[in-house]
């Protein structure tokens, strides 16, 4: 079966052309004298982003998702292919409602029809990895029932061999293609696929930023999230609340609605900013069809999340680092942002801060030109990113996801609103963010979550100074063995005298004799 799929696969890289693509990035003689073969042949008629999304969407699901995959790293990939492989869409038909039911009998020890009052047969959205069924609970509540699809691991697993086999190749055949590092794409793809084949974990996701939204942080009209029904989750099933509301693109449907467009938008970059520099823990896949917005009058117009299967986390050097170059940024000031990347670590010791400041500068200047509601935060997010290449910069994974998902929000942002000002919108927040950090509330937090920690060592030290202080005291211990080290080290400065003293004899007989004959 492996051997028949590899032929499908090198039968569809010739018909939309790959061949074209491939040896167009190899810098050798043969590759070109190969390329003018090719091209004099069957030149391609469509563009090389287009034919290689055609070329996945046609080898099917796993390949459409490692196109998607591969379209967030837009630092390692030609912008023109990254911004069309974001066009993937995962058109993939239902699996038969019988298999749907089995496996959720086999995943949960009942069949559907014992385990809910009711479960649709007919799912209401399919992908490549799972489908959902709407289903009512025996207590009444509405939910819906997220099933794995039948045999997934094992294609998975298949298709990964596959890749790992072919960026193995591509990497060997183009030295330019290192750069681009096929071969940890591939193992960054195989990470993220068996994280969304764990339908635990999803669930897990989606507790967490349900309670960071929770009553008790004061920002549950900001975001709704379902709450999961753990008794009926596993990592084949996923059973949330079902949740009612108008996709966030339906623009017409909102407004009739009597949602606040404008409003909207704006709340759409506080929620993804609040997520970011308050929690840590973002939703990363916030395009239009995983975003709703309430029409409930006793919720109008109030956003919800679905599909957690992709989640970024960020540490607190990650926030802080973030949060003092966005600011650094609306100050136009480029030797902080410079400052920054180099106390970072990520950018060699040795760099040069001047030369990195002038590199940053050129990156930002031509969008201080344009009227603010005409920048884009993420496309200087990934011209400085694609600059730090220049400086051997390692980006961290956890960026690039954030920056592909800040171009997510500021897409689905001007779309409810073309003049949306991302900038002015995000910089009071920062501002207020960065004085809580440093002023008296930072402190008071961090001491609080440190309380705990020191609630425990505290009471110790007393015990510890006497324990230290009552100990015997060990300085003759140590003159006694700085003595024996001492002698030994006569002894060896003797021997060694003797030996130049023996060393220099034999030198004056030797002489004498020579100068004897």
């Amino acid at each position: 079966m492996t051997f028949f799929r590899l032929v499908r696969i090198i039968l569809i890289s010739l018909r939309f052309r790959l061949d074209e693509l491939v040896l167009s990035s190899i810098k050798h003689p043969v590759a070109v004298f190969m390329l003018r073969i090719v091209r004099f042949g069957r030149p391609p008629r469509a563009d090389r982003g287009v034919r290689l999304r055609l070329a996945l969407e046609s080898l099917g699901p796993i390949f459409v998702k490692f196109g998607q995959v591969l379209s967030t790293r837009r630092d390692l990939i030609p912008l023109d292919i990254a911004e069309e492989l974001a066009k993937l869409q995962d058109r993939v038909p239902p699996f038969p409602s019988d298999q749907a039911a089995e496996c959720v009998r086999v995943a949960l020890g009942q069949s559907p029809n014992e385990l809910f009052r009711q479960f649709d047969k007919d799912p209401v959205a399919s992908a490549s990895i799972a489908q959902v069924h709407f289903a009512v609970l025996h207590d009444g509540r509405e939910v819906a029932v997220k099933v794995l699809r039948p045999g997934m691991l094992r294609i998975i697993e298949k298709d990964l061999t596959l890749m790992r086999v072919l960026a193995g190749l591509v990497q060997k055949m183009a030295p330019d293609s290192r750069r681009l590092k096929p071969r940890e794409v591939v193992a960054e793809f195989d990470k993220y696929l068996h994280d969304e084949l764990d339908l635990v974990r999803e669930a897990s996701n989606c507790s967490q930023l349900r309670r960071n939204f929770g009553p008790e942080t004061g920002r549950q009209n900001l975001l709704t999230v379902p709450e999961v029904i753990w008794e009926f989750t596993t990592t084949t099933v996923f059973t949330m609340e079902r949740m009612r509301g108008i996709p966030v693109s339906q623009i017409g449907r909102l407004r009739e609605a009597g949602v606040d467009i404008k409003d909207l938008a704006r709340t759409g970059v506080e929620i993804f900013f609040t997520q970011v520099f308050s929690d840590g823990f973002f939703h990363a896949d916030m395009h239009p069809g995983n975003i709703y917005v309430s029409d409930a009058p006793e919720t109008l117009g109030r956003y919800i999340a679905l599909d957690f299967g992709i989640v970024g986390s960020l540490s607190e050097h990650d926030k802080n680092y973030l949060a003092q170059n966005f600011l650094a940024f609306f100050h136009r000031d480029y030797r902080r942002v410079a400052q920054l990347h180099i106390e970072s670590g990520w950018v060699p010791p040795n760099t040069r801060e001047e030369e990195l400041e002038g590199a940053v500068r050129a990156v930002c200047e031509p969008y201080f030109d344009r009227p603010l509601s005409q920048i884009s935060l993420g496309q200087v997010l990934l011209r400085l990113f694609q600059t730090s290449r220049r400086f051997n910069v390692e980006i961290q994974p956890q960026l690039v996801l954030l920056q592909k998902t800040l171009l997510n929000v500021e897409g689905m942002g001007r779309e409810l609103d073309p003049d949306l000002d991302l900038w002015k919108t995000a910089k009071p927040y920062l501002e207020n963010w960065m004085r809580e950090r440093v002023g008296y509330k930072g402190f008071k937090q961090r001491l609080d979550q440190e309380a705990g920690q020191w609630s425990q060592m505290l009471p110790q030290i007393p015990r510890l100074v006497y324990s230290n202080l009552s100990r015997p005291d060990s300085l003759p211990g140590l003159q006694v063995e700085i003595q024996r080290l001492r002698k030994a080290q006569e002894q060896n400065n003797r021997l060694v005298s003797a030996l130049v003293a023996v060393l220099a004899v034999a030198i004056g007989v030797a002489i004498w004799a020579i100068a004897g004959k």
